[in-house]
């Protein structure tokens, strides 16, 4: 099973760009994120023409998230648990998660948290990827089947995740906070699957803001993963970065991540 993630930075906008890359990469299935749409404005017939049938848990002009799969989708949960104790309100279109052929996948579009010192952003941020923890703790690694939590973290786990470190350091996505929660989700026993193929190549990227150039000097970040359970990673076969898309006109100013999973 081929699984992918792709944050499209407006759906309605980049649908050549999306169409055109299902009909070379032939995912079985797509984790979406950004689609900036409500559900009613999605493009079922599109993609319902190239094979994929889509699950939406849409949004207007923000946000938005989707699973497109070959096969039957299954038990869908649209949202996150709230913690006990808290109520945010959220509102916010960021998770959802259904079982495709015996996989429990879920496409996440975690919140930016920018600016760090102001507002409530960040706080919200990581009040979260906890809430993103315990769900992963409590509902998802107790499944009896294999996991694939995938999606825009806006975390770069390491310094080797983006060009400029440095210049990067007081950013929301390069903050210890981000990145401890982000290993608490590892030291639950998920894999990061890209790192777990390829745990010496720096400087891989999934992102590249439009701007300054960065797309064409290779100045990026790696914000875009695949975390496995258990079941997920001991079938895991291959996983990488698919740049091409992101050199299209118009591209998203990200490129889809993919692994493959021998299930």
């Amino acid at each position: 099973m081929l699984i992918a993630t792709f944050n499209v930075n407006s759906l309605k906008a980049r649908l050549p760009r999306v169409t055109e890359w299902l009909e070379q990469a032939k995912p079985d299935v797509v984790l979406l994120q950004e689609l900036k749409c409500v559900d009613d404005d999605f493009p079922r017939l599109e993609l319902d023409a190239l094979g994929y049938r889509a699950e939406v848990h849409g949004q207007k002009t923000y946000n938005g998230v989707a699973i497109l799969s070959r096969h039957a989708i299954e038990d869908v949960r649209r949202g996150l648990p709230q913690l006990p104790g808290q109520d945010d309100g959220d509102e916010q279109a960021r998770y959802i998660e259904a079982t495709i052929k015996g996989v429990r996948v879920a496409s996440i579009y975690l919140p930016n948290g920018n600016p760090v010192d102001e507002g409530d952003k960040f706080p919200y941020k990581l009040r979260w990827m906890d809430r993103l923890v315990a769900h992963a703790r409590d509902t998802i690694l107790p499944m009896e089947m294999p996991a694939v939590l995938g999606g825009d973290y806006n975390v770069c786990p390491t310094d080797d995740d983006i060009y400029d470190p440095e210049g990067w350091a007081d950013d929301a996505l390069c903050q210890p906070e981000s990145r401890n929660r982000f290993r608490q989700l590892l030291n639950l026993g998920l894999t990061e699957a890209y790192r777990a193929l390829h745990p010496h190549e720096a400087h891989r990227y999934s992102y590249w803001d439009y701007v300054k150039g960065r797309w064409q000097k290779d100045e990026g970040l790696r914000i875009d993963h695949l975390l496995l359970s258990p079941r997920a990673a001991d079938v895991l076969e291959e996983c990488d970065i698919d740049k091409s898309p992101r050199g299209k006109e118009k591209p998203s100013d990200h490129t889809p991540v993919w692994c493959r999973l021998s299930v």
